[in-house]
Protein backbone atom coordinates (compact mmCIF):
# COMPACT_ATOMS: atom_id res chain seq x y z
CA UNK A 1 0.00 0.00 0.00
CA UNK A 2 1.95 2.80 -1.58
CA UNK A 3 2.17 6.21 0.18
CA UNK A 4 1.31 8.28 -3.13
CA UNK A 5 -1.72 6.13 -2.91
CA UNK A 6 -2.94 7.11 0.43
CA UNK A 7 -2.36 10.78 -0.48
CA UNK A 8 -4.21 10.40 -3.37
CA UNK A 9 -7.11 9.41 -2.06
CA UNK A 10 -7.56 11.64 1.11
CA UNK A 11 -4.76 14.46 2.08
CA UNK A 12 -5.69 13.74 5.87
CA UNK A 13 -7.34 10.35 7.45
CA UNK A 14 -7.96 11.10 11.41
CA UNK A 15 -7.55 8.19 12.75
CA UNK A 16 -7.46 7.56 16.23
CA UNK A 17 -5.00 4.77 18.22
CA UNK A 18 -6.36 3.62 21.68
CA UNK A 19 -4.05 1.71 23.83
CA UNK A 20 -5.89 -0.10 26.68
CA UNK A 21 -3.22 -0.97 28.91
CA UNK A 22 -3.72 0.96 32.56
CA UNK A 23 0.22 0.63 33.51
CA UNK A 24 3.41 2.29 32.89
CA UNK A 25 4.38 2.40 29.45
CA UNK A 26 5.66 -0.36 28.12
CA UNK A 27 6.26 -2.63 24.69
CA UNK A 28 3.22 -2.34 23.21
CA UNK A 29 3.06 1.67 23.88
CA UNK A 30 6.55 1.79 21.98
CA UNK A 31 5.49 -0.14 19.28
CA UNK A 32 2.63 1.98 18.58
CA UNK A 33 4.77 4.92 19.00
CA UNK A 34 7.20 4.08 16.04
CA UNK A 35 4.52 3.17 14.05
CA UNK A 36 2.55 6.18 14.31
CA UNK A 37 6.02 8.44 13.79
CA UNK A 38 6.18 6.62 10.47
CA UNK A 39 3.01 6.72 9.38
CA UNK A 40 2.91 10.74 9.56
CA UNK A 41 6.13 10.75 7.83
CA UNK A 42 5.13 8.72 5.39
CA UNK A 43 1.23 9.54 4.59
CA UNK A 44 1.00 12.87 6.20
CA UNK A 45 -2.14 11.34 7.77
CA UNK A 46 -3.41 12.66 11.35
CA UNK A 47 -3.44 10.56 13.83
CA UNK A 48 -3.72 10.80 17.52
CA UNK A 49 -2.68 8.15 20.45
CA UNK A 50 -4.63 7.74 23.79
CA UNK A 51 -2.81 5.77 26.27
CA UNK A 52 -5.63 4.70 29.04
CA UNK A 53 -3.20 4.89 31.53
CA UNK A 54 -2.79 8.66 30.78
CA UNK A 55 -6.33 9.27 31.11
CA UNK A 56 -9.09 9.40 34.03
CA UNK A 57 -12.28 7.88 32.99
CA UNK A 58 -15.16 6.92 35.34
CA UNK A 59 -16.60 3.51 35.37
CA UNK A 60 -19.86 3.14 33.16
CA UNK A 61 -22.52 3.16 35.55
CA UNK A 62 -25.05 5.14 33.46
CA UNK A 63 -24.12 8.73 33.86
CA UNK A 64 -23.88 11.40 31.69
CA UNK A 65 -19.99 11.69 30.62
CA UNK A 66 -20.81 15.45 30.05
CA UNK A 67 -21.35 16.06 34.30
CA UNK A 68 -18.07 13.81 35.19
CA UNK A 69 -15.18 15.79 36.08
CA UNK A 70 -12.46 13.56 34.56
CA UNK A 71 -11.45 12.44 30.73
CA UNK A 72 -14.74 10.11 29.94
CA UNK A 73 -16.33 12.92 27.64
CA UNK A 74 -13.03 13.97 26.07
CA UNK A 75 -12.08 10.53 24.36
CA UNK A 76 -15.94 10.16 23.75
CA UNK A 77 -15.27 12.78 21.48
CA UNK A 78 -11.90 12.09 20.17
CA UNK A 79 -13.69 8.82 19.08
CA UNK A 80 -16.51 10.35 17.57
CA UNK A 81 -14.13 12.73 15.46
CA UNK A 82 -12.41 9.73 13.87
CA UNK A 83 -12.54 8.43 11.04
CA UNK A 84 -10.85 5.10 11.75
CA UNK A 85 -9.05 3.58 14.85
CA UNK A 86 -6.88 1.27 16.21
CA UNK A 87 -7.57 -0.42 19.30
CA UNK A 88 -4.68 -2.18 21.15
CA UNK A 89 -4.89 -3.92 23.89
CA UNK A 90 -2.43 -6.51 26.18
CA UNK A 91 -3.92 -9.64 26.79
CA UNK A 92 -5.33 -10.40 30.37
CA UNK A 93 -6.99 -13.42 31.42
CA UNK A 94 -7.52 -13.83 27.73
CA UNK A 95 -9.33 -11.20 26.50
CA UNK A 96 -8.83 -7.61 26.21
CA UNK A 97 -8.35 -5.22 29.03
CA UNK A 98 -11.18 -3.94 31.74
CA UNK A 99 -10.01 -0.82 30.97
CA UNK A 100 -10.59 -0.78 27.55
CA UNK A 101 -14.16 -2.32 27.41
CA UNK A 102 -15.37 0.22 29.75
CA UNK A 103 -14.48 2.91 26.90
CA UNK A 104 -16.71 0.69 25.16
CA UNK A 105 -19.24 0.76 27.35
CA UNK A 106 -18.98 4.62 27.64
CA UNK A 107 -19.39 5.13 24.26
CA UNK A 108 -22.68 5.50 22.10
CA UNK A 109 -23.44 3.88 19.08
CA UNK A 110 -23.06 6.22 16.16
CA UNK A 111 -19.26 7.11 17.74
CA UNK A 112 -18.22 3.66 15.81
CA UNK A 113 -20.92 2.93 13.31
CA UNK A 114 -19.41 2.54 9.53
CA UNK A 115 -15.52 3.52 10.98
CA UNK A 116 -13.10 1.55 10.17
CA UNK A 117 -11.32 -0.78 13.08
CA UNK A 118 -8.12 -1.97 13.23
CA UNK A 119 -7.17 -4.33 16.27
CA UNK A 120 -3.49 -5.19 18.05
CA UNK A 121 -2.69 -7.22 20.80
CA UNK A 122 0.27 -8.07 22.72
CA UNK A 123 0.48 -11.43 24.83
CA UNK A 124 2.78 -13.52 26.56
CA UNK A 125 2.40 -16.27 24.15
CA UNK A 126 1.26 -17.13 20.56
CA UNK A 127 -1.07 -19.26 22.55
CA UNK A 128 -3.36 -16.31 23.28
CA UNK A 129 -3.61 -14.00 19.96
CA UNK A 130 -7.33 -15.17 19.03
CA UNK A 131 -8.50 -14.44 22.69
CA UNK A 132 -8.11 -10.72 22.39
CA UNK A 133 -9.25 -10.06 18.71
CA UNK A 134 -12.30 -12.98 19.07
CA UNK A 135 -14.03 -10.58 21.69
CA UNK A 136 -12.91 -7.35 20.30
CA UNK A 137 -14.54 -8.27 16.96
CA UNK A 138 -17.97 -8.91 19.05
CA UNK A 139 -18.17 -5.42 20.47
CA UNK A 140 -17.15 -3.72 17.63
CA UNK A 141 -19.98 -6.14 15.49
CA UNK A 142 -22.39 -4.34 17.85
CA UNK A 143 -21.90 -1.10 16.65
CA UNK A 144 -21.24 -1.64 13.37
CA UNK A 145 -17.66 -0.90 12.52
CA UNK A 146 -15.93 -2.63 9.56
CA UNK A 147 -13.46 -4.26 11.38
CA UNK A 148 -10.07 -5.37 9.24
CA UNK A 149 -9.99 -8.60 8.45
CA UNK A 150 -6.18 -9.41 9.56
CA UNK A 151 -5.29 -7.79 12.76
CA UNK A 152 -1.73 -7.77 14.44
CA UNK A 153 -0.26 -9.82 17.67
CA UNK A 154 2.83 -9.28 19.12
CA UNK A 155 4.70 -11.16 21.69
CA UNK A 156 7.98 -10.83 23.60
CA UNK A 157 9.67 -12.34 20.36
CA UNK A 158 8.70 -8.97 18.35
CA UNK A 159 11.26 -7.10 20.42
CA UNK A 160 14.78 -6.65 21.29
CA UNK A 161 15.99 -4.34 24.28
CA UNK A 162 12.48 -3.05 23.69
CA UNK A 163 12.39 -2.55 20.15
CA UNK A 164 9.77 -4.00 17.86
CA UNK A 165 11.47 -6.06 15.70
CA UNK A 166 11.38 -5.75 11.74
CA UNK A 167 8.48 -8.50 11.00
CA UNK A 168 6.56 -6.90 14.36
CA UNK A 169 7.32 -3.35 12.88
CA UNK A 170 6.05 -3.86 9.29
CA UNK A 171 2.82 -5.77 10.45
CA UNK A 172 2.25 -2.51 12.34
CA UNK A 173 2.74 -0.24 9.43
CA UNK A 174 0.57 -2.85 6.99
CA UNK A 175 -2.58 -2.27 9.30
CA UNK A 176 -1.95 1.47 9.85
CA UNK A 177 -1.68 1.94 6.04
CA UNK A 178 -4.97 -0.50 5.19
CA UNK A 179 -7.06 1.35 8.53
CA UNK A 180 -6.59 4.70 6.57
CA UNK A 181 -6.43 3.64 2.99
CA UNK A 182 -9.91 1.91 3.88
CA UNK A 183 -11.10 5.09 5.49
CA UNK A 184 -10.28 7.27 2.84
CA UNK A 185 -12.14 4.73 -0.22
CA UNK A 186 -15.46 5.00 2.36
CA UNK A 187 -14.60 9.04 2.90
CA UNK A 188 -15.90 9.18 -1.12
CA UNK A 189 -19.39 8.00 -0.08
CA UNK A 190 -19.22 4.60 0.15
CA UNK A 191 -22.10 2.19 1.32
CA UNK A 192 -21.99 -0.42 4.00
CA UNK A 193 -25.21 -1.51 4.41
CA UNK A 194 -27.73 -1.24 7.38
CA UNK A 195 -27.28 0.33 10.31
CA UNK A 196 -26.56 -1.99 12.92
CA UNK A 197 -29.10 -3.27 15.00
CA UNK A 198 -28.37 -1.89 17.95
CA UNK A 199 -28.65 1.58 16.30
CA UNK A 200 -31.89 0.87 14.45
CA UNK A 201 -33.01 -0.16 18.20
CA UNK A 202 -32.16 3.90 19.50
CA UNK A 203 -33.17 5.36 16.78
CA UNK A 204 -37.08 4.09 16.90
Amino acid sequence: MGAERLRTAREHVRLLVVLGSVTPPGRLRRALEDAISRADLDWNADIELIDLADRDLAFADGRDPGELDDDTAEVIASVTAADALLFATPVYRGSMTAALKNVFDQLPVQALEGKVAGLAAMGGSDHHFLGADRHLRDVLSFFGALVLPVSVYLTGADFQDGTPSERGAQALDELLAAAISLAATLSDGAHLGPSPLAARAIRR
